[in-house]
């Protein structure tokens, strides 16, 4: 495994690969959800780069930029045991030189759920992808469900932008209680981990919901926004039952749907998303 900084050293060392190149791209302080990431990678190209870089611009002012947890020897542990070949971490100043003034903004789709909660937020992620896609040129690059939105937007960028690589979207990993594996769970007491699984019990009663005949997405948001009230510690950011591909709001399920919420248990933001279809 080779661990590089520069974006010249990704460079010398893309140039002599000639098969499937599949790239992960994450922020680091990994967990299973990030490794099945990398599983899949492996399994489907003959070299697998994974970026770590906490990106700067995706995070707004108030935000946890500063205290994002990172622990980058234990991340390089974990990559070597699931064969990695080339870790890239490269440094703000590496991404963002000094002058750097050109940005991806992808409209339409990120102006609702996180776009909407978090302005700016998709912009330093469609540019950070960008720039990873143009530097490491994979034939794959690999996403989480759980950051729905995420890959809808980095799908869009790539068709749009006629970018040639392949997006793969992986199943989101769960704890045994149901709440989906992120990062941001390491800021959650006992009292408040315990408070989290609420987001998982709603989409649950969404697809409960829908797999009883219900199409009617007001009654659905209505019920799951309901049973997250009951939970004292939760503060609703946002209930959607949206259309997969646009993430327009739905009023009725015709065919397939994405529920997706944002919760704020204590001081911690989570996000997690169900596919009904």
């Amino acid at each position: 495994m080779q661990v590089v900084k520069t974006i010249v050293e990704v460079r010398e060392l893309r140039r002599h690969l000639s098969n499937s190149v599949g790239l992960v791209p994450t922020m680091g302080y990994f967990h299973e959800g990030h490794l099945a990431l990398v599983k899949q990678a492996r399994s489907e190209n003959s070299t697998v780069v994974v970026s770590i870089f906490v990106n700067p611009t995706q995070f707004g002012p108030s935000e946890d930029f500063r205290t994002y947890p990172r622990d980058l020897n234990r991340d390089l542990n974990l990559l070597e045991k699931e064969k990695t070949d080339i870790v890239f971490v490269p440094s703000d100043d590496e991404m963002y030189p000094l002058g750097f003034s050109s940005w991806i903004d992808v409209e339409k789709v990120t102006e609702r759920l996180e776009g909407a909660s978090r302005p700016g937020h998709f912009k330093g992620v469609a540019t950070v992808c960008t720039k990873l896609f143009n530097i490491v040129q994979p034939t794959k690059a690999y996403f989480g469900q759980k950051d729905a939105q995420q890959a809808v937007v980095i799908k869009r960028m790539v068709a749009d932008l006629n970018m040639m690589v392949e997006i793969v979207v992986v199943l989101t990993v769960r704890e045994s209680d149901g709440l989906a594996m992120s990062s941001r769970n390491t800021y959650l007491n006992a009292e408040e981990r315990q408070a989290a699984t609420i987001l998982f019990k709603a989409l649950s009663l969404a697809r409960q919901l829908w797999q009883d005949g219900e199409k009617d997405s007001d009654k659905i948001r209505q019920q799951m926004t309901s049973l997250i009230q009951k939970e004292p510690l939760a503060k609703i950011d946002y209930v959607s039952i949206a259309n997969p591909d646009t993430l327009e709001e739905l009023k009725i399920i015709d065919h397939s749907a994405i529920a997706s919420l944002a919760v704020s248990i204590g001081k911690t933001r989570l996000i997690d998303n169900i596919l009904l279809e």
